[in-house]
C-alpha cells in the first residue's frame, strides 16, 4: 500500500516538529558548553552560538584549582551515591511490607502516606525538627529526610503485588523468611524498576541545592550545586580565583580573559555533565520500569 499525500505531509510535519523541539531543548545546554570553552572577554562581546571563537581551557583550569568547588563536587558525588543506595533499600523494604494484604492496618498506613504527598509541616517546623535531631551541619541531613519517597513506594509496592504469588510460596517452602524472600527472590526480579527509581533518586540528590543553604553553614559540607547557586547569585569572579597560583592569576587578569559568565558556565558544566552521562546507561529501563511498576492487571 502506498502512503497518501496527507500521510506523507503528516510524517514530514511530525519529524520537522520533533527536530525543532530537539534543537530548542539542546541549544541552551550547547550554548553554555561553548561559552565555557571561550575566552571570557570575547564572550562579553556576544554572538557566541554553536562554537567558541577564542578557544581556551582557562575557565576549567580555574574551576579545578578551586578547592572549595572540588570539595563540593566530592560531597555531591558522595551524597548521590549514599543517598540513592539507602533510599532505594529503605523504600523497597517499606514497600514490600505494604504490598502484603495480611499487614494489619495497611489501609490506614497508606492513607497516612498519601497525606504526606499533599501536606507538609512547613519550613519552620522542619527546621526545628532537624535541629532537635542534631542534623544541622551534618552530612546525614542529605540522607535521612529523603530516605523514603511515597511515590517511589507506590511504584515499588505495585510492582511487588504483580509478582506471581507462587514465587514467594516456593521460597518459604524452601525455608526463606520474609527477609530472605525479599533479598533473594523479589529484589533480583525488580531490576528495571530499581534502575528507573534509582536514576530518579540520583538526579534528585545531585540537583538539590536548597537543603544545604538552610541546614549547612560549613564550607566543607556544601555540595557543588549550592556553591554554583551562590556563584550565579553573587556573580563574583574572586570567589573562584582566590585559590589560584598568584603568578597564573596575575597573568590571566592582565590578559583580561576571565569573566564571571565564562566561569559560571564552566562550573555549570562540571556540575551537570556527570549526571547527564548516567542517562544512556539506564535509559532502556525507563519505559519498562515505570510502566511495570505503575500498572496492575
Amino acid at each position: 500500500m502506498r502512503d497518501s499525500l496527507g500521510d506523507r505531509l503528516m510524517v514530514i510535519f511530525i519529524y520537522t516538529f520533533l527536530i525543532v523541539l530537539a534543537i530548542s531543548t539542546l541549544y541552551p545546554f550547547l550554548n553554555s558548553l561553548v561559552i565555557s570553552f571561550n575566552q571570557g572577554l570575547d564572550t562579553a562581546q556576544g554572538g557566541i552560538t554553536l562554537w567558541p571563537r577564542e578557544f581556551t581551557l582557562e575557565n576549567y583550569a580555574i574551576v579545578f584549582q578551586d578547592e572549595r568547588l572540588m570539595k563540593g563536587f566530592y560531597i555531591s558525588v558522595l551524597r548521590t551515591v549514599v543517598g540513592t543506595v539507602t533510599a532505594i533499600l529503605a523504600t523497597a523494604i517499606f514497600s514490600y511490607g505494604m504490598s502484603k494484604k495480611e499487614l494489619v492496618g495497611r489501609k490506614y498506613y497508606m492513607i497516612l502516606c498519601i497525606i504526606t504527598m499533599y501536606f507538609s509541616g512547613g519550613l519552620i517546623p522542619s527546621f526545628l525538627l532537624m535541629r532537635n535531631l542534631g542534623l544541622m551541619n551534618s552530612f546525614w541531613i542529605f540522607i535521612i529526610p529523603s530516605l523514603i519517597g511515597v511515590w517511589n513506594m507506590i511504584i515499588f509496592r505495585t510492582f511487588f503485588q504483580g509478582l506471581p504469588a507462587g514465587l514467594e510460596e516456593s521460597a518459604k517452602m524452601d525455608g526463606c523468611g520474609n527477609w530472605g524472600t525479599l533479598f533473594r527472590i523479589v529484589l533480583p526480579l525488580s531490576g528495571p524498576v530499581i534502575a528507573t527509581l534509582a536514576l530518579f533518586t540520583a538526579v534528585s540528590h545531585w540537583n538539590e541545592w536548597f537543603l544545604a543553604s538552610i541546614y549547612i553553614s560549613k564550607d566543607e559540607l556544601m555540595p557543588i550545586q549550592t556553591i554554583l547557586k551562590q556563584i550565579l547569585a553573587s556573580n563574583i569572579v574572586s570567589e573562584q580565583t582566590s585559590g589560584m597560583d598568584a603568578a597564573a592569576l596575575a597573568h590571566m587578569q592582565k590578559a583580561r580573559t576571565i569573566t564571571s559568565k565564562s566561569l559560571s558556565m564552566a562550573t555549570m558544566m562540571v556540575a551537570t555533565l556527570p549526571i547527564v552521562m548516567v542517562y544512556p546507561f539506564v535509559q532502556k529501563y525507563f519505559v519498562k520500569g515505570v510502566l511495570v511498576g505503575s500498572l496492575k492487571e
